[in-house]
């Protein structure tokens, strides 16, 4: 593995005004999970926010990011190749959720070879024939699992996970929550989180950020 790979944050610092989230040096390897933990309002959203370009109206940051090498600081967040899996799943409820993973899939390939990728990821995900179900009618683990797979179809460099299980019962929590480590382990990932057990899941390093306050 090259030293240049992964996502590295070099004196990343946001601003709101006078407050700030300040001096971040940091790398996430691939395969590595890097838990921030902090209360609401301490700036981890506005973190991974910054990390996709699309930092919230009066913010702004100072650094650099780097991922697997490329200077990504001043770059668009579709060139950016960073995926961000949210607390909800956002799904599209006037698309099946075949169509929901087609809006997410890289381009590429014929529109068959892309139906068969769709098909095989579900597959993969204990979804085989979902393809043509509408969200509404899929159970809460069954969206975070077409959520994810939607993020990854993009073929990201890094994801973001902005406490994707936090609205998942105890034991669903546990399964989703491996089932996303598994399924990334080639990635640099970072999780922001409330939950002790998932940082201890993800088994990497943790950044607190209790007692920063970034939020408007």
């Amino acid at each position: 593995m090259s030293p240049a790979d992964g996502l590295v944050l070099q004196d990343l610092t946001l601003f709101h005004g006078t407050d700030v989230l300040a001096h971040l040096d940091l790398a996430v390897r691939p395969g590595a999970v890097l838990t921030v933990m902090a209360p609401s309002g301490a700036g981890k959203s506005t973190l991974l926010r910054a990390l996709i370009g699309a930092l919230p109206a009066g913010f702004h940051a100072t650094g650099r990011i780097l991922l697997n090498g490329r200077d990504v600081t001043a770059l668009p967040t579709a060139a950016r190749r960073i995926g961000l899996l949210f607390q909800d799943d956002l799904l599209f409820p006037h698309l099946s959720v075949g169509q929901n993973l087609l809006f997410g899939l890289a381009p590429g390939g014929t529109r068959n070879q892309r139906r068969e990728r769709i098909e095989q990821a579900l597959a993969a995900a204990g979804l085989a024939g979902f393809a043509t179900r509408d969200p509404a009618t899929l159970s809460g683990g069954q969206r975070a699992r077409v959520a994810l797979l939607r993020a990854l179809l993009a073929n990201p460099e890094a994801l973001l996970l902005d406490e994707p299980f936090a609205r998942l019962d105890a034991s669903l929590r546990a399964q989703i929550r491996q089932a996303t480590f598994d399924a990334t382990r080639h990635l640099p990932v970072i999780l922001v989180t409330h939950d002790a057990a998932d940082a201890a899941a993800a088994g990497g390093p943790v950044l607190s950020l209790f007692g920063q306050q970034v939020s408007p």
